[in-house]
């Protein structure tokens, strides 16, 4: 009988390399520092974070069920997530049966092949586009541009964005980074025959704008769109916005092409009666979205006649053979993390090169894409993006313990980065620390740092290869004694026993106190010899007397 070899099982292919949004050109760090040279980039940033936080902090503490609704987003996506083959299944069979069609795109090469191909077949050369992350993510623009087909955004921040032939750095206002003068410029620039008098009056800017869409909404046969959440129960699709152009392209058009990430997809309909009241309140500060939009299938005389929907995968199920980082893909892409960061607050969406900035991004974009996928790959960077503060955490609706995922993230980092400076410093500091007399050495070594030290008594310079921890930090002097010098000399001696005395005066009280049926009697305080009496070398209050004998058991 011949054995069959069916070989081994492999894991989840990561987003390909190269294509698409998710990988920058050069490291955090690197980028971080470009940008903190813009400082019209950080007063935009600290005004818009700062107000969208104080709005947010608002509208959730009008609600007296705010955390049971938080755990209860958590809890639908993590359940989501433990059955999404057969959920995402169940919402393929609705589509269908509503007179949708179903695409399933591996990854971006795929999804951008299956949107253009389905655009090219309508016979329309351009597109209207409602915001979308997905679209973003597999560089759909730029697909459809080299098969000679326009995509103009209609989100008034994403329209901005692209007529600067520029990158969005938030995920809920891409445009973050501008103000309105920039703005005009942008108009004045790149919207054909707008007033030339153009100011900067929001309201005149918003004008300029809505009369450029309004021609593009009126004769455009093909709208393409991402989409908030996907209903298996139903085979319903959701998008939620505040401007009303993606109930325009949603409307209007003949064919409707939505790219859904495979994450965005909820078990019952009556989910969204949750998330509808965490999603505004965690990414606007509203109460509810101006526009919420659901559509199921194809309806004949109303709205397109022609949906598809694209499941995009482009790296989701290797994310979610992550047991530790899966929880990422319960993002809701509220951004309310990013209005939170510290770090993101000061460095902006541009420096982590990726669709998805800020702390989510650090932890979604290396699980998507990869950390390793070409020498000094720079999502390697990203998990190390973050001051571990928590306060991600605390915003997040569905309760990501993002600070953890990242932690987790600069393990895996540290695994597959193989023999570094840092494991070789790691390693010997392991050595010193397990041996006693050589660890003394070393305390001792270490005192010779005060004599590099600043009159401020700290090192802010350290030569190779410890220079990357001074360049972002400063290092305390050495002390002129050690914890266990003072330790053992006279005046610890001292301090220990003082603090035994005290200790020992704190409790006797309560045992005096007690009462005869307590479970502190007085045979526990004073010994064998019984109640009320008092045994050798004890005193009544069942403490022994100072005796330098005590002073070396302390000790």
């Amino acid at each position: 009988m011949s054995s069959t070899f069916l070989g081994m099982p492999a894991a989840p292919p990561r987003a390909p390399y190269g294509e698409g949004n998710l990988r920058g050109d050069e490291k955090f760090p690197a980028a971080a520092h470009t940008e903190l040279r813009n400082e019209q980039l950080r007063s935009n940033l600290h005004k818009a974070t700062h107000t969208i936080r104080a709005k947010r902090l608002k509208v959730t503490a009008e609600l007296p069920d705010w955390e049971e609704l938080r755990a209860a987003g958590a809890a639908i996506k993590t359940d989501t997530m433990n059955r999404l083959p057969e959920l995402l299944e169940q919402l393929e069979e609705k589509v269908t049966a509503a007179g949708g069609t179903v695409h399933w795109a591996r990854d971006a090469v795929e999804a951008n092949a299956i949107v253009t191909r389905i655009v090219e077949a309508t016979g329309s050369e351009e597109v209207i586009k409602v915001k979308s992350m997905a679209t973003q993510e597999i560089g759909l623009n730029e697909h459809l541009e080299e098969h000679g087909i326009k995509a103009h955004e209609t989100d008034l921040a994403e329209l901005i964005v692209q007529l600067a032939h520029d990158k969005p750095s938030h995920i809920l206002v891409p445009a973050i980074h501008r103000n309105r003068d920039e703005i005009r410029q942008i108009f004045l620039k790149g919207i054909p025959g707008v007033d030339p008098g153009l100011d900067s009056v929001p309201a005149h800017l918003a004008a300029a704008a809505r009369a450029y869409l309004r021609e593009k909404f009126m004769t455009t046969k093909v709208a393409v769109s991402g989409a908030n959440f996907g209903i298996a129960e139903t085979g319903t699709l959701s998008v939620v916005e505040s401007e009303g152009n993606g109930r325009m392209c949603l409307t209007l058009p003949d064919t409707l092409i939505t790219v859904m990430g495979i994450e965005k997809v909820l078990p019952r309909y009556a989910d969204l009666e949750v998330f509808f009241q965490l999603l505004p309140r965690s990414s606007t500060g509203e109460r509810m979205n101006p526009y919420t939009s659901l559509w199921t299938g194809v309806t004949a005389g109303d709205g397109p006649q022609d949906f598809h929907l694209v499941l995009l995968d482009n790296g989701r199920t290797a994310a979610l053979a992550d047991s530790v980082g899966r929880e990422a893909l319960n993002c809701i892409r509220c951004s309310a993390c990013l209005n939170v960061c510290p770090v993101y607050e000061r460095a902006g969406g541009h420096a982590y090169g990726s669709t998805y900035p800020g702390p989510i991004g650090a932890v979604l974009t290396p699980q998507l894409a990869g950390m390793h996928e070409a020498k000094n790959d720079p999502n390697s960077s990203l998990p190390y993006a973050s001051s571990l503060c928590g306060a991600c955490f605390d915003a997040c609706p569905v309760k990501i313990d993002i600070p953890s995922l990242l932690v987790e993230l600069r393990h895996q980092n540290t695994e597959e980065s193989g023999t570094t400076a840092e494991k070789l410093a790691m390693k010997a500091a392991a050595s010193v620390m397990s041996r006693p007399k050589l660890y003394t050495s070393a305390q001792k070594a270490a005192g010779l740092g005060r004599v590099v030290a600043g009159r401020d008594r700290k090192i802010s310079h350290l030569p190779p290869p410890f220079s990357g921890w001074s360049d972002s930090r400063d290092t305390a002097a050495p002390p002129k004694q050690t914890f266990r010098s003072w330790l053992a000399s006279d005046e610890g001696v001292r301090a220990l026993r003082q603090a035994a005395q005290e200790g020992a005066a704190g409790a006797a009280p309560g045992k005096a106190g007690a009462s005869p049926g307590s479970s502190g009697t007085q045979a526990d305080a004073t010994g064998p010899a019984g109640p009320g009496s008092t045994g050798p070398g004890t005193t009544a209050s069942g403490t022994a007397p100072d005796s330098d004998s005590d002073s070396e058991e302390q000790r």
